[in-house]
């Protein structure tokens, strides 16, 4: 009798795990399809953001198209020192497919609560179209004001190293800080200059 039983329940088992691996393979083969079925609205989805953002700081572009571009060694390493690197960089395009300026991404890890994502807008002469914070997590009241007092601060002024004073800006170059929050507007303002650096040490002069 005990044998029987053995021998039953271990049938049992076999039996349960054959039914648990057939559960665990047709999940998986749907959420597979599912995942293929969506594949192509997702990729549009996120195509649709990125243009979006990119028109937000390069208004007159009529079209993006992602550029091939990493940093050189040197350029990298300048960066670096400000705790910077450069994205994804997307040609900003007129109608007829003609250049405009380019859109880079750019990070600076030194922000007070981290990393500070932003989008740069650069034209083709050597304007700073519009700057666009893509993600940030300063503290509120103080660094989360840099998309109001920093931002305005770039747009329309010539692509050159930027510095920030407490003191009030008497120049293009200098950007008036956020008070009390000195680390969000350096971080800002490097990640600002390195993209910067990218357009006027690289870009600028692979465009000409």
């Amino acid at each position: 009798m005990a044998e029987n039983k053995a021998g039953s329940d271990k049938k049992n088992m076999i039996h349960d795990a054959l039914i648990l691996f057939a559960i665990t393979l047709v999940s998986g083969l749907l959420l597979g399809l599912v995942y293929q079925v969506t594949a192509e609205p997702r990729a549009l989805q996120q195509e649709k953001k990125i243009q979006e953002a990119c028109q937000a700081v390069f208004a007159q572009a009529q079209r993006f198209e992602e550029l091939a571009y990493t940093p050189g060694e040197e350029l990298t390493l300048q960066l670096a020192e400000n705790g910077v690197k450069i994205g994804t960089v997307y040609q900003a395009l007129d109608e007829a497919g003609g250049l405009l300026g380019y859109v880079l991404e750019t990070t600076s890890g030194e922000g007070y609560g981290g990393n500070i994502t932003l989008y740069v807008g650069i034209t083709q002469e050597g304007t700073i179209n519009g700057i666009s914070i893509l993600s940030i997590s300063e503290t509120p009241g103080l660094g989360m004001r840099a998309e109001e007092v920093l931002v305005p601060q770039f747009a329309e002024k010539p692509a050159a190293e930027f510095t920030y004073t407490k003191t009030g800006s008497s120049a293009d170059s200098e950007i008036d800080a956020i008070s009390g929050a000195t680390i969000t507007t350096k971080a800002v303002t490097n990640a600002v200059n390195g993209a910067v650096s990218a357009f006027t040490q690289e870009l600028q002069k692979g465009g000409e």
